[in-house]
């Protein structure tokens, strides 16, 4: 699969392109003139194809496919790598196939990225912060290496990071702990979608948002909380890593704030012009030793790194999702 591209330069590899924040992420490179992007994912839904029909990009490779070539030295050099892509369900238990779709992955493209020259970002993951702990700081390398994901999902991101540590790569890569994350291109995502998009077709469906109950006595149902950022942000904050100077290191990617799940919903019943109307029901039993019950991101590293610009809060953000996405969008 290709588009016509233009012939100038920097050039860029995107996995998971397709996906979630890859392809807003192609997006945004192509709003700043780049076309020469590669493309990499495996197209396993036909909402990944719709993702890809809204960008420009010079080729596309498979997930396999892709993988092949790294480890044959077949791919055109670029500038950066871009590794976004993973399996991102925390309801997979397989370790065998998240140590290897998510951290030997990440290795392959590591070490390529290194051969060639080409600057290295990747999505790493808030999952990694476990229980929460030891807090939600990305300053302290020992903190970092005590971190003790809650599933399997977390673990394999927890072994790149470290990975990634021990070779001494922090002083020329970048890594990004994404937190909550929702915007368009998520429709493929199923349980990982966001609740936002989730709760969205609660309303449409019934009128009726239905929220986890809590637990836990020190949480009130509802009152859970998470450090929402608009994918428009995530991918704001991943390319400055691409922009001069270039920062490396390992990052927090959120807002710095914590809103909990009813003001969410509350920001989706404002969106579609609703009175607010939440149901609680209980947590999966499989669910409740791995669930989080408070996450904010520590953005102070990000901030004196030169990262100024400012985070959307929930209520804009939800109402433009709302406004030129979900409204408007087929099926959703």
């Amino acid at each position: 699969m290709k588009r016509p591209s233009k012939s100038d330069s920097p050039q860029f590899i995107v996995t998971g392109g397709a996906g979630f924040i890859g392809s807003n992420l192609v997006k945004a490179l192509n709003e700043r003139g780049h076309e020469n992007i590669i493309v990499v994912d495996h197209l396993n839904h036909p909402a990944k194809t719709r993702n890809l029909e809204r960008l420009r990009f010079s080729d596309y490779y498979d997930k396999v496919t892709f993988r092949t070539m790294l480890q044959e030295d077949m791919i055109p050099k670029v500038d950066c790598l871009f590794h976004i892509g993973a399996c991102s369900s925390t309801l997979v238990s397989d370790e065998a196939y998240l140590t290897d779709n998510n951290y030997l992955y990440s290795v392959e493209s590591c070490e390529w990225a290194a051969r060639v020259g080409a600057r290295f970002v990747y999505a790493s993951s808030a999952a990694t912060y476990g229980d929460g702990s030891l807090g939600y700081g990305d300053e302290d390398d020992s903190v970092t290496r005590s971190l003790r994901p809650l599933n399997a999902y977390g673990r394999s991101k927890q072994m790149f990071d470290l990975w990634a540590m021990d070779q001494g790569l922090f002083d020329r890569i970048a890594g990004l702990k994404y937190f909550n994350v929702y915007g368009p291109g998520e429709d493929h995502k199923g349980e990982m979608r966001s609740m936002v998009h989730k709760a969205y077709g609660q309303i449409a469906s019934d009128g009726v948002v239905r929220l986890f109950q809590s637990h836990r006595p020190d949480y009130r149902d509802g009152e859970q909380v998470r450090d929402f950022v608009y994918v428009a942000d995530a991918v704001a904050v991943t390319l400055f890593f691409w922009d001069p100077p270039e920062v490396s290191g390992l990052y927090n990617c959120g807002t710095g704030r914590a809103r909990t799940w009813i003001d969410l919903a509350k920001a989706l019943f404002a969106a579609v012009g609703k009175e607010p109307k939440v149901e609680f029901v209980p947590m999966p039993p499989q669910l409740r030793s791995s669930y989080q019950y408070h996450t904010r991101a520590d953005m102070s590293k990000l901030r004196r790194a030169g990262f100024v610009a400012p985070f959307i809060d929930t209520e804009e953000g939800v109402a433009r999702y709302v406004r030129e996405y979900l409204a408007a969008a087929p099926g959703v």
